[in-house]
C-alpha cells in the first residue's frame, strides 16, 4: 500500500508538471498580443483546465488499455514510466522548448515496460494508431488550418485599421484562448487519471475493466489546474515572442485552430500533444499572415525535441526500472523517487539563476529565453558560418576564413586601422581648433 501511495503521489506530481509545462499551448498567444494580462490568463486557463478535465474520459482510457498490457504492469513500472515523463517535462521547461507532456508520459510507461517484462508488454499497433500517427499528422493538420485561417482573417480585414483590428481580435482572442485551455483539460488532465487507474489495477485495488474513480477525476483535475496556475513561463515565452511575432488576427486563428483539433482528438480518444497542435497553429499563422516571419532556428530546435521525447523519455523510464531491479523491493522504488526529487531541485535551482517571469515574459525576443541575458547573439536561425562571418563583421574584420591565425590577424589589423581613423580625427580636430584660433586673432 505504501508503494501505491507513492505511485498516486508521483503520478500527480506529473499531473502538475504538466500544468505549467502545456499553459503556454492555451495562453501563449494571448499574453504575446497583450489580449489578457500574463497573471489574469493563467488563472483563466487553470480554471478552464479544472472544468475541461470532467468533461471526457476516453484518453484516460487510451492510456489505461491502448498502449501497455495493464496485465504485466507492477507498480514499479508504473513508478519509473512516470520518473521518465516528469523528468523530460522539466528538461525541456528548463530550456523553454514546448516539447509534448503527453509523449513523455507514453514514452516513460513505454520504455519501464520495455525494460521489465520486454516487448510483449507494449500493445504496439496502440502506440502506433494512437500516439505515433497523431503526432505526426495533428501538428500538420494543425499549421494548416491556422494558416488558412490566417490568410483569410488577413484578406478580409486587411482595409481595416491596426487599431480597429486590435480591438476586435483581442476580445475574440480571449474566447479562443478560453476554449483552447477548456480542451486541453479534456486531454491531458486524463493521462495521468489513466496512470493512476494502471497503479490502481497493477496494486490490485481495482479490476482490469473498472472505470476511473471519481476521487482520481477530482485530485488530476485540481492538480493540473494548480500547476497552470503557476505559469510555466519559460515555455510561454518561446511559444508567445520566440517563434512568430504575432498580432491578435494571428492569435485568434491559431487558438481557434489549436481548439478544434484537440477537441477532436479527445472525442475520438487519441492521446494527443497539444504542444504539437499548439505550436503548430502558431506556425501556421505565420506561414499563413502576409509579411510574417517564422523564426526557423527556434522551429528546429522544438522539432528535434520533439522527435526524441518518446525515446529519452523511455531511456529514464526503463534506467529507473533496472535501478528499481538493482537495489530491489522498496528500497529500490524510495531510491528512484529520491533521485527525482533530487533532480527535480536541481533543475528548480538553475532556472532561478536567469528567471523568466511574468514581469519579463513578453520583453522582446532577443535571440535566447532569459531577456536581457548576455548569452543571447540574436543568431538562433543563423548556421555556424553565419554566426562566424557575424562575429567578424563585429571585431571589424570581414573573412570567411576558419583558420585562426587568420583571424586573429584580421582583427588586429582591424584593431590597427582603428587606431589610425582615431588619430587622424584628432589630427584633424586640433588643425581645425587651430586655424579658429588664428582666425579669431
Amino acid at each position: 500500500m505504501t508503494l501505491l501511495v507513492l505511485v498516486v503521489m508521483t503520478a500527480l506530481a506529473f499531473d502538475f508538471t504538466n500544468g505549467f509545462h502545456d499553459t503556454g499551448n492555451a495562453m501563449a498567444t494571448s499574453i504575446a498580443t497583450r489580449a489578457l494580462k500574463p497573471k489574469t490568463a493563467v488563472t483563466l486557463s487553470a480554471v478552464l483546465n479544472l472544468v475541461g478535465a470532467f468533461l471526457s474520459l476516453a484518453v484516460a482510457a487510451t492510456i489505461a488499455t491502448g498502449i501497455v498490457d495493464a496485465t504485466a504492469v507492477t507498480l514499479e513500472v508504473v513508478l519509473a514510466g512516470l520518473v521518465g515523463g516528469i523528468v523530460w517535462n522539466l528538461i525541456t521547461w528548463l530550456f523553454g522548448i514546448p516539447s509534448s507532456s503527453s509523449h513523455a508520459l507514453v514514452g516513460g510507461v513505454v520504455g519501464a515496460v520495455l525494460a521489465y517484462v520486454g516487448t510483449n508488454g507494449v500493445v504496439w499497433s496502440g502506440v502506433v494508431a494512437k500516439v505515433a500517427v497523431p503526432a505526426i499528422v495533428a501538428p500538420i493538420l494543425a499549421i494548416g488550418v491556422a494558416a488558412i485561417g490566417t490568410w483569410l482573417v488577413a484578406r478580409v480585414t486587411r482595409n481595416l485599421s491596426k487599431d480597429q483590428n486590435d480591438r476586435a481580435f483581442r476580445w475574440g482572442q480571449i474566447g479562443s484562448a478560453s476554449l483552447v485551455s477548456l480542451a486541453h483539460g479534456t486531454n491531458d488532465a486524463q493521462k495521468s487519471m489513466g496512470i493512476i487507474l494502471l497503479a490502481l489495477i497493477a496494486g490490485g485495488q481495482a479490476a482490469p475493466d473498472s472505470s476511473v474513480p471519481f476521487w482520481v477525476i477530482l485530485s488530476c483535475a485540481l492538480f493540473m489546474a494548480l500547476g497552470t496556475y503557476l505559469g510555466g513561463w519559460r515555455v510561454i515565452r518561446t511559444l508567445g515572442k520566440g517563434l512568430v511575432e504575432i498580432d491578435s488576427r494571428q492569435g485568434m486563428a491559431a487558438e481557434t485552430s489549436s481548439a478544434a483539433v484537440i477537441f477532436m482528438s479527445s472525442y475520438f480518444g487519441f492521446s494527443l500533444s497539444t504542444t504539437h497542435v499548439a505550436t503548430g497553429s502558431v506556425m501556421g499563422s505565420g506561414v499563413g499572415m502576409p509579411g510574417a516571419e517564422v523564426r526557423w532556428g527556434v522551429a528546429r530546435k522544438m522539432f528535434v525535441a520533439w522527435v526524441v521525447t518518446l525515446p529519452a523519455a523511455g531511456l529514464v523510464g526503463a534506467l529507473c526500472m533496472w535501478i528499481q531491479d538493482g537495489i530491489g523491493g522498496g528500497l529500490g522504488s524510495i531510491a528512484v523517487f529520491v533521485l527525482l526529487i533530487a533532480v527535480s531541485l536541481w533543475m528548480y535551482l538553475t532556472a532561478r539563476r536567469k528567471p523568466v517571469n511574468s514581469e519579463n515574459v513578453n520583453e522582446d525576443w532577443d535571440g535566447g529565453l532569459v531577456p536581457g541575458d548576455p548569452a543571447n547573439k540574436g543568431i538562433d536561425s543563423l548556421d555556424a558560418a553565419d554566426a562566424d562571418m557575424l562575429a567578424s563583421i563585429e571585431s571589424g574584420a570581414v573573412t570567411t576564413s576558419k583558420d585562426p591565425a587568420e583571424i586573429d590577424v584580421l582583427v588586429g589589423v582591424g584593431a590597427a586601422i582603428d587606431a589610425l581613423e582615431a588619430a587622424e580625427d584628432a589630427t584633424s580636430s586640433s588643425q581645425s581648433v587651430t586655424a579658429q584660433a588664428g582666425e579669431s586673432r
